[in-house]
């Protein structure tokens, strides 16, 4: 009977029931820590009612809150005559904002300054704080612990991409409420962390810029801006300058007056590409054991593993090929168009992807050659064509032209650059460490 009982019964005090339901019940509680007394949220946050009549001819501010407690920022800015709810709330600075639709997903936010006068629908929350009781930033903190993103989750209900939060279980729901003194200390220690990181993440990229300016300066290349003149409606570009027939390339960077010979990239090396084997066949997918490498896995970095792995059936009977490690891949097409990876093992790719292999290195070292076409992502991206979904082509790939120093000089470039880089890693590093520590030390504080 006990067995039974311990099953099918789960016993709550009376006193910890923040709701009545079932959910709420079937949901674990908050591990808080027993050094602070609990308080309602309800307690603290006072509902705002300024109300706004949307008027045809004035220009609004709208805004979004950002899931991962990523913030609140300007959405966009729109004539009243276009905005559909014609009822609703004037935001204002330090107001607490609850995203009925995202919190789910951590959207939760404070009104910054410039979103002062914003307007937001229903399905937006605002909140006066009590500031005399707890100080919003601490109140932030608490809703990005994963313990409030699964509470967040539990009381919200709906289709599974409208879902809403419950207002009032969020209300109702209780959390720690140290003094403000402690609130203060617990979150100045956060922060001082976060901008910590937040320093080291801007010097690493510095240290990115750097890595461009050194090898543009070691090729002696120089950053055209190309001439334009406007009239109205008329821009005159000199036509020898231009490089691609469409105005989203008029007016762009383009590199000249390199100090060293240019090499098309065919010159330097072969050129493929890849294949989709048929997804029908289950085959060419299940118990594979050969990477297989699709251009959302390209970010100018080594690869070593991938998501999908194909059989070598696969590769026999589809346009998939087999490439091998140390050759070079540019995404054609796609989100990451122009950017690179460097083979760390033997992979096939699929369409979207051209490879360079069997690359001449009495010519060009490949991490040479690689570097070079890392600082080549914007320049690739501006030389693809099509509207709906820009592309480049293996033809554009290897016309591509590169400034080839001697060999020493190339070697001299990579070690500069391996230093720069290094640099970098340790940065970002330490950014993340500084961020793992600030939510860990916050939690370590607040839960038991």
């Amino acid at each position: 009977m006990q067995v039974a009982e311990k099953k099918y019964l789960k016993y709550i005090d009376y006193l910890q029931l923040d709701n009545w339901s079932v959910q709420s019940l079937l949901d674990p509680a908050f591990n808080y820590s027993n050094k602070f007394s609990l308080s309602r949220i309800g307690d603290f946050l006072i509902k705002s009612r300024s109300i706004i009549n949307i008027d045809d001819h004035i220009i609004y501010k709208r805004i979004t809150v950002r899931i991962n407690n990523n913030g609140v920022f300007l959405r966009d800015k729109e004539k009243g005559v276009s905005i559909g709810t014609k009822r609703q709330y004037l935001t204002k600075s330090g107001q607490f904002i609850v995203s009925k639709i995202d919190a789910r997903n951590g959207a939760f936010g404070i009104i910054p300054k410039e979103l002062d006068g914003a307007i937001v629908t229903n399905d937006f929350p605002l909140y006066d704080v009590d500031t005399t009781k707890i100080d919003p930033r601490f109140l932030l903190l608490i809703t990005t612990t994963k313990e409030f993103i699964n509470f967040a989750q539990s009381c919200s209900s709906g289709t599974t991409n409208r879902q809403r939060m419950d207002i009032d279980m969020f209300l109702n729901q209780r959390i720690p409420l140290p003094s403000l003194v402690e609130q203060e200390k617990i979150v100045k220690n956060y922060y001082n962390k976060i901008e910590e990181a937040e320093k080291l993440n801007q010097k690493a990229n510095n240290l990115e810029r750097e890595i461009e300016q050194y090898l543009f300066e070691e090729l002696g290349i120089q950053k055209d801006i190309v001439p334009k003149t406007k009239n109205k409606s008329i821009m005159f570009v000199d036509f020898f300058k231009i490089t691609k027939w469409g105005l989203d390339f008029i007016g762009k960077s383009i590199n000249k007056k390199q100090l060293y010979k240019e090499f098309s990239i065919d010159q330097l090396c072969k050129i493929g590409s890849g294949g989709t084997p048929s997804r029908t066949r289950k085959y060419f997918y299940i118990g594979g054991n050969i990477p297989w490498i699709k251009t959302g896995e390209l970010n100018n970095a080594v690869l070593f593993d991938t998501e999908e792995k194909i059989t070598e059936e696969a590769v026999k009977n589809s346009s998939a090929k087999l490439y091998k490690k140390g050759s070079l891949v540019i995404a054609m097409y796609g989100a990451t168009i122009g950017k690179t990876a460097k083979l760390g093992i033997d992979s096939a790719t699929n369409q979207a992807c051209a490879v360079l292999f069997d690359i001449d290195n009495t010519l060009v070292l490949t991490d040479f050659l690689w570097e070079y076409l890392q600082s080549q992502t914007d320049n690739l991206k501006k030389l693809a064509y099509g509207s709906a979904q820009p592309n480049l082509n293996a033809g554009i790939i290897k016309s591509y032209l590169i400034p080839i120093p001697p060999i020493s000089k190339q070697e001299e470039i990579i070690n500069e650059i391996s230093e720069i880089k290094n640099k970098k890693l340790v940065s970002e590093t330490e950014a993340k460490k500084l961020l793992i520590e600030a939510q860990q030390e916050f939690e370590q504080t607040i839960f038991s």
